[in-house]
């Protein structure tokens, strides 16, 4: 024993440096992977929220000028600054309940504090909540969509087969969820990766032609955009958020790969690159403003169209991912609150518990994302729909960060507000430009929210009326204890196992089996599961 101590000591010298590199390349892995699942879906707005933006702002089929050029990309830099860089990444990943993220683990961590504002976080919680469940099942729709559109510019025939294309990649994308995310990160990583250099690599030549775009840095052009171009400058403004969808999913994803790796792959990779493109889009359409009709694809060489269409086509199937995995936290944290019906969970890494697979929600939602591209049909229907969920869902979650600031990190309220209260009055301002698409398709998400609003409170609902029921006829063991030993029953050899939610009352599969089959086992375990929240 002596001499296995004394080598259990000096092992961990021995091996120490090579611990420290194995971490070292464990961290740059899950940063590779964060690239290919967290920020797929934001990677690939490029692809239409430009378009969106200035479309929306001069209507389809104008001319865009330098006002609407530079007032637009404004608006999308400082929106990629504010909310995702300095919201998200810089604060809110911080906001984790036990390495998990997104709007239930605020809604956890808010309702230790107990209180009225812990009620009102759960009401929150739980808007939020359905509405992801919402633009989880959009972004796949739109995503890809807009990859596969891109085939009719290499060849106008394949328009008929964008929509069968779209529906075989989204079945496939569903179908490899079982293998788990550490798998599929290492595949999607690498080619997500491509894609960020590549789309940095078509905006930069057509920035340096013309560097005066970069003057779109200047938060003025934004400001003067908006109030000299009144309903249209709304119109545009609900198409810009496009650019920060994912930034929720970035939040919900923490779980799977960690803050760290998260932190250092936008800062150092996605952001300085989607800034890229997107200027590279601006001084194109600034150049050649009927452009606009595609600005994304005709950023490349005539040469790297067929390539940067199949590159984007991969991507968008990446971009999915975010909100796949995300579903999946969300749903287990849902599922412990007592939002949700327990569900199989299945975990597919021995390494990080957060990469997790639910069999369930991996088909509902592949059912729900096909029945949108039957019906919409294109990725600028569908964009009409995209925002109200993602700004629904990041207003509900500043709210309840204030609240996780003030009450958790024990922040005075003035400071916490002063904090978040900025990122609000942002995210109030997207949501109202976002509510004028109601009528053409973003009643989707509302109604998807709203059902699942209603789901979740009549399973909380019913779970409690059916516990206070069996409340009243539950024994405490301590009860049945003392009624054993009055009058013993008969005892069979091994051990039973009864599972229960209360640990100080009697099974109901315990007294089941004294009455039906009048027999005890030798040993008997009353185990409750606790999930601390």
């Amino acid at each position: 024993m002596a001499q296995e101590n004394s080598s259990a000591v000096t092992k961990p010298e021995k091996s120490g440096p090579t611990l420290q590199s194995a971490h070292k390349a464990g961290f740059w892995t899950l940063s590779l992977g964060s690239v290919g699942v967290v920020y797929g879906d934001i990677g690939t707005s490029p692809l239409y929220a430009f378009r969106e933006s200035i479309n929306a702002a001069v209507g389809h089929g104008g001319t865009p000028g330098a006002p609407e050029v530079f007032g637009v990309l404004s608006l999308m830099i400082w929106a990629l600054i504010l909310i995702v860089t300095i919201k998200y990444v810089m604060i809110l990943l911080f906001a984790d309940n036990k390495g998990e993220g997104g709007t239930l683990s605020l809604l956890a961590l808010a309702r230790g504090t107990g209180g009225r504002s812990a009620a009102f976080a759960a009401v929150l919680g739980v808007i939020g909540a359905a509405l992801f469940y919402g633009d989880a099942a959009l972004t796949p729709a739109v995503s890809v969509l807009s990859a596969v559109e891109g085939l009719k510019l290499v060849a106008p025939q394949f328009e008929a087969y964008v929509l069968p294309i779209t529906i075989a990649i989204i079945i496939g994308l569903f179908a490899v969820q079982r293998y788990g995310t550490g798998k599929v990160a290492a595949f999607f990583g690498p080619i997500t990766l491509i894609w960020f250099l590549a789309i940095a690599a078509t905006g930069m030549p057509y920035v340096l032609d013309n560097p005066a775009v970069l003057a779109a840095f200047d938060p003025r052009y934004g400001i003067n955009f908006m109030l000299n171009n009144g309903w249209a400058a709304m119109l545009a403004l609900g198409a810009v958020f496009l650019t920060v969808t994912g930034a929720e999913a970035l939040y919900a994803d923490l779980g799977h790969f960690g803050r760290k790796p998260i932190q250092v792959a936008w800062l150092a990779l996605v952001f300085p690159c989607l800034l890229m493109n997107y200027l590279g889009q601006g001084a194109l359409v600034l150049a050649q403003p009927t452009a606009i009709s595609d600005p994304f694809f005709k950023l490349a060489p005539e040469w790297a169209l067929l390539p940067m269409v199949l590159l984007a086509t991969a991507a968008t199937i990446i971009a999915s991912q975010a909100v796949i995995t995300g579903a999946f936290s969300l749903t287990r944290q849902a599922i412990q609150l007592g939002l949700l019906p327990r569900l199989d969970v299945q975990h597919t890494s021995e390494a990080h518990s957060g990469q997790i697979y639910l069999p369930a929600v991996n088909w509902l939602l592949l059912i729900a994302v096909l029945l949108l591209v039957v019906i919409f049909k294109s990725s600028s229907a569908l964009a009409a729909a995209y925002g109200i969920a993602v700004t629904g869902t990041m207003v509900a979650t500043t709210i309840m960060a204030i609240i996780v600031i003030w009450k958790v990190w024990n922040w005075p309220l003035p400071l916490a507000s002063a904090v978040m209260l900025p990122f609000l009055v942002i995210e109030l301002i997207f949501m109202g430009a976002n509510l004028l698409k109601v009528h053409d398709g973003g009643y989707v998400p509302l109604v998807c929210g709203a059902a699942l609003c209603i789901a979740m409170w009549t399973w909380q609902r019913g779970a409690k009326l059916l516990s206070r029921r069996t409340a009243r006829t539950e024994l405490d063991l301590s009860e049945l204890t003392a009624m054993l030993e009055a009058r013993p029953p008969t005892f069979v050899k091994g051990t039973a196992v009864f599972l229960t939610a209360n640990s100080g009352k009697v099974p109901t599969a315990l007294l089941h089996n004294l009455k039906h089959n009048k027999v005890l086992h030798e040993t008997n375990i009353v185990l409750s599961v606790l999930t601390e929240a």
